[in-house]
């Protein structure tokens, strides 16, 4: 685990990134990205230009969050969430653990035949990266649109038995990287909230030593126009 002392990552160990929301129209005639759930981390919408809006699924119900510029809009683990562009939506992303739900934690609402085996769910999901950009975009819009077939399934349901079976077999998809998650937050989130109860242990002692290890650190993204969940992606690498 980082030593307190270290820490050194964005703060909270959040993780930023700047997203373009597809303007790809569906079959609902909606255009947008591609419906999905995270199971440990939240991540807050922070909008920054366009027009749009995000429909959410949970055990309590449908909803739609309309999103414009200036507006903060956040959800927890288990919310599944479609972001819907009307007019060049623009959004930064904050997300818990340093990124994880740009690195997996995320399932797809595909239909149940493609959640079987992380296997299964794999070949229906994975963008190949080494491949030109057209065939990038025809894959991302393919799982969007397959996405979207369970989405509605689920949203359209006639009782909660549809939801709770998707989320236990999200959760069995996962399950193979849970020890590489844990070990994410222990560098990370953990740390982070460690660090701060040491630096009121020292407070309190009197001690302000560690204010001698103030450090200051900025980066440009790593990437630019990553096809992600919901749109293009400029994304930044991380920083514990």
């Amino acid at each position: 685990m980082v030593s307190t002392a270290e820490f050194t990552g964005l703060p909270g160990a959040v993780a930023v990134s700047h997203l373009s929301v597809y303007d790809w129209p569906a079959v609902d005639g909606m255009c947008g990205g591609t419906p999905h759930m995270h199971l440990t981390c939240s991540e807050a919408y922070v909008v920054t230009g366009g027009r749009g809006a995000v429909q959410t699924l949970t055990t309590s119900g449908y909803e739609v969050t309309p999103l414009e510029p200036g507006t903060v809009a956040w959800f927890t683990p288990g919310t599944i969430h479609r972001l819907v562009n009307e007019d060049d939506l623009r959004i930064t992303v904050l997300m818990q653990n340093n990124g994880l739900p740009e690195a997996g934690d995320a399932v797809l609402t595909l239909p149940p035949q493609y959640l079987t085996d992380p296997e299964t769910y794999a070949a229906a999901t994975a963008i190949p990266g080494d491949a030109p950009v057209e065939e990038q975009e025809r894959v991302a819009r393919a799982r969007r649109d397959l996405a979207l077939e369970g989405y509605r399934a689920l949203r359209d349901a006639d009782g909660p038995e549809p939801l709770a079976a998707f989320h236990r077999a999200a959760a069995a998809l996962v399950r193979p990287r849970l020890a590489e998650w844990r070990e994410r937050w222990e560098r990370g989130a953990r740390a982070a909230a460690a660090a701060t109860g040491d630096q009121l242990d020292r407070l309190e002692r009197g001690d302000a030593s560690h204010l001698a290890d103030a450090v200051v650190r900025s980066q440009q993204p790593a990437a630019y126009g990553k096809f992600g969940m919901c749109g293009r992606l400029d994304v930044y690498k991380g920083t514990v």
